[in-house]
């Protein structure tokens, strides 16, 4: 991978934490752009708390959140589509008296009818709306990172960039992301609106930003947040094919990777971390979220769960190091396997790379 674009950012990095007397705090923190934004190094991802795998918990998904505030992970991604809507409701009861203590990352860009999304829609006026509601939702004045969560075709990215800019202005909100972005859409919203973080799928499961992708924001020195660092629970070590999935996981009929043959050629990797979790007495979780923390200190996974025990595993990885030879070993595995099947089925995959 080439890393000269997160190199060229590393004085402005240094420079930041200079300037604000932070230098104590890089090994807990992680930097996302060159705007201020600072997080910890491992985010909590909410979503599966109230949608797609599963049955929700209200209660230990509180437990959960407030327990990571107790561990320092204090950044925490929702989005008004999860569920729709349940999800940002919970994360508002969840923070009573916390909203100081966490950084708040949600999402824009769905047009949502009931209890379903109905296509795209991040018309100005629409994500000011979208925006004004999640803020009634959260429970709060503001949102520390927005994203638009899916690129629309229909509205240029210069007026998506300066709807949120405006915002911005007004304090309602802090900091602008893209979520599943190209590169071409990428660096025309920067030019508009500065982009602290993008956020894509990124794993030992799918390694698809690697080439082009991550370089070209690195080289624009905007922060990278991998959602579904553990392969939507594929690296987990408790792999199971779409066919043994609850109906009402969303998995069962959305991720080809875990479908019929494609199963059965990808459980290697599976396998695989789960012997390198036993050589250094981790779990498999750890060790996925450890490589990708090793990636780069621009780059801040944000591992999902609902439940208090495997929230601690993963935070575990923080402070693992894995050796350059332990590094050759995932790379040259890495290289000799091919994952088969693509990402999401073909109504989803159409919206990524927008």
């Amino acid at each position: 991978m080439d890393l000269t674009g997160y190199y060229d950012c590393k004085a402005a990095l240094h420079a930041f934490y200079s300037s604000t007397g932070k230098e104590a705090a890089m090994l807990a923190k992680r930097k996302l752009g060159t705007q201020g934004l600072q997080v910890s190094g491992i985010g909590l991802g909410c979503m599966g708390m109230t949608y797609a795998y599963g049955t929700p918990d209200d209660q230990e998904s509180i437990a959960t959140i407030h327990r990571a505030i107790e561990l320092g992970c204090t950044f925490l991604d929702t989005a008004e589509v999860y569920g729709p809507f349940t999800n940002e409701e919970l994360l508002g009861r969840a923070l009573r008296g916390r909203r100081s203590q966490v950084t708040i990352a949600t999402k824009f860009g769905w047009a949502i009818q009931g209890k379903g999304r109905t296509g795209l829609d991040s018309r100005p006026a629409h994500i000011k709306e979208v925006v004004n509601a999640s803020l009634s939702r959260l429970e709060t004045d503001y949102i520390d990172l927005l994203y638009q969560h899916r690129v629309d075709p229909e509205v240029p990215i210069e007026d998506v960039a300066g709807a949120v800019g405006e915002l911005i202005d007004a304090g309602k909100v802090r900091y602008f992301g893209l979520s599943e972005a190209s590169i071409e859409t990428i660096r025309r919203a920067h030019a508009v609106q500065p982009v602290s973080a993008l956020q894509t799928e990124y794993s030992l499961f799918e390694r698809g930003v690697e080439n082009a992708l991550l370089p070209a924001v690195r080289e624009l020195c905007i922060g990278f947040v991998p959602y579904s660092p553990l392969g939507r629970g594929f690296l987990t070590g408790a792999a199971k094919r779409a066919e043994e999935l609850p109906v009402n996981d969303w998995r069962a009929k959305n991720d080809p990777r875990l479908q019929g043959g494609n199963f059965d050629d990808n459980v290697k990797l599976a396998d695989f971390v789960r012997q390198v979790g036993r050589e250094k007495g981790a779990t498999p979780s750890q060790i996925a979220l450890a490589w990708l923390l090793h990636q780069g200190e621009d780059i801040v996974p944000i591992p999902g769960t609902k439940r208090r025990k495997y929230l601690e595993e993963n935070l575990g990885a923080a402070s693992m190091k894995l050796s350059p030879e332990e590094l050759r070993k995932i790379a040259s595995f890495l290289h000799s396997h091919t994952i088969a099947g693509q990402r999401y089925a073909a109504s989803d995959l159409a919206r990524v790379n927008g």
